[in-house]
């Protein structure tokens, strides 16, 4: 991989544009020289391949140069102020962002490590930019791991799983995701990995004459619509089969294995789409997903439906817009492409106002002061499997799994957690400690003369803005 492999990719960036990322490159190549990789590259290699990874993205200027730049402070006698100089503090902000904390101000390497994980997850607060940065980071090491020893390599990928994906998923970046997903369950599970790639590979194989039978088919009908359109094959990544499979499902329980994607330029045309696609293919109407109207908490948007295709085979279809495919591919990054110059205040303002994991994060990251149970919290709040509820206006309302009616009430609003006296889950009466299951319509019943909260309630409420409003109301 060369400098020029990354200028392939800069077709649309301005000459002025070029000539910073070629400085930064530079400059990272100087500041390095000498230093090698595991793989015994030289470790330019590395700053190289993440800034092209964000190149693909679109990313601005400044994040690319951040990405030459990313490992200077941490393993060059560089500083902070000196890339301010030679660059601007923007570049320079990102850098420090996504430069480890050092150990001489620590006593352990576990105090080290927690403080660490804890600047990565909170510095969306602050710029989104450099969670992307470590996520593209965090891809091209995995990429590269096998040149570590055994127990790295799986120490690395549990902390991906346990960190890196859920980064990703928080904010959308689904082509990410999986890949991180499964390189890392390539080294934890080498020999499952190894069989569910065949399993994937051998499906692939078998479903594509009726897979192509249906391209065929869709563009036929779309042409004749004139509506203007893309196409897709998408197979399920293989940790999204390996979980289906530890869950207890089998092969042909997996109704999204295969999936063809329509993107349109229209949001109407999504739908003109569907009832083509309906009149050609028989859906399952349980499998019907419309995230358009309802996005998913990340703002995935698509339009899913599954259909039997030729031979019985069960096939998704995805359809959305390009803008949406965007999106759903890179999540907040993909802004870059779609709003251009202005695109960090969009992904800030976005992520501000519209993704509930946000306001969540800040909540914890004010109550828990220390590293180590702010990242406890963080796991078991955030990063954990979750229960999407509906309120009475049809919103959904993201939960982790366990969350009861208290945690709903207050994640709504705090006057409607004090003033709760009981809910209706489903059209069922419920106690306010009624543990919430997935898709279930919740209302809660108030009363301004009810005694407030009890406190017993603090047992039974599990997210972090629930317990300190509970425990604020009785002060």
């Amino acid at each position: 991989m060369t400098f020029n492999d990354l200028l392939k990719l800069l077709n649309d960036y301005s000459l002025e544009e070029i000539a910073k990322i070629k400085k930064a490159y530079s400059y990272a190549q100087e500041l390095h020289k000498g230093q090698v990789r595991q793989s015994g590259e030289e470790y330019i290699t590395h700053p190289l391949n993440v800034a092209m990874i964000l190149a693909d993205m679109h990313a601005d200027t400044d994040t690319i140069c951040a990405g030459l730049l990313h490992d200077t402070l941490e393993d060059t006698d560089t500083t902070k102020e000196e890339i301010a100089q030679e660059f601007n503090k923007e570049v320079a902000n990102l850098v420090d962002g996504v430069t480890k904390i050092s150990r001489l101000n620590f006593s352990s390497k576990t105090d080290q490590n927690m403080a660490n994980t804890r600047k990565i997850i909170t510095s969306i607060t602050n710029d989104v930019r450099i969670i992307i940065i470590k996520l593209a980071d965090r891809l091209h090491n995995m990429r590269t791991l096998m040149f570590k020893t055994e127990f790295k390599q799986k120490e690395n990928a549990m902390e991906t799983m346990d960190i890196f994906v859920p980064l990703a998923y928080c904010i959308g970046a689904y082509s990410l995701k999986s890949e991180l997903e499964d390189l890392s369950l390539k080294y934890l599970y080498p020999l499952k990995y190894q069989k569910i790639k065949e399993i994937k590979l051998k499906i692939e194989e078998e479903s594509k004459n009726c897979l192509n039978e249906m391209l065929i088919m869709i563009k036929d009908i779309l042409n004749k619509e004139n509506i203007p359109y893309e196409v897709r094959i998408r197979t399920k990544n293989i940790y999204g089969i390996y979980k289906k499979l530890e869950q207890g499902h089998k092969i042909s329980d997996i109704h999204d294995l295969l999936a063809i994607k329509i993107m349109t330029l229209e949001l109407l045309d999504c739908y003109r789409i569907l009832g083509l696609v309906h009149q050609k293919y028989h859906p399952i109407n349980y499998r019907f997903k419309d995230y358009i109207s309802n996005p998913k908490t990340n703002m995935y948007q698509s339009l899913h439906t599954t259909v039997f295709g030729p031979n019985d085979r069960l096939v998704q279809m995805q359809i959305r817009t390009l803008d949406m495919d965007k999106i759903d591919t890179y999540g907040l990054s993909a802004y870059w492409d779609i709003n251009k110059g202005n695109a960090r205040n969009v992904m800030q303002e976005n992520l501000k106002n519209k993704y509930q994991f946000f306001k969540s994060l800040l909540e914890i990251n004010k109550v828990f002061g220390d590293n180590q149970e702010f990242v406890r919290q963080v796991k078991s709040e955030l990063f954990t499997d979750k229960i999407y509820v509906y309120t009475p206006k049809g919103d959904i309302i993201e939960l982790p799994k366990g969350a009861t009616t208290i945690d709903f009430a207050y994640k709504i609003h705090t006057d409607l957690g004090n003033t709760m006296v009981y809910a209706i889950v489903n059209d069922t009466i419920v106690k306010p400690d009624y543990v919430l299951q997935n898709k279930d319509r919740v209302r809660i019943i108030t009363d301004v003369m009810s005694f407030g909260p009890r406190e017993e309630w603090l047992d039974k409420a599990i997210t972090t803005k629930a317990r300190r409003k509970i425990k604020e109301f009785g002060k």
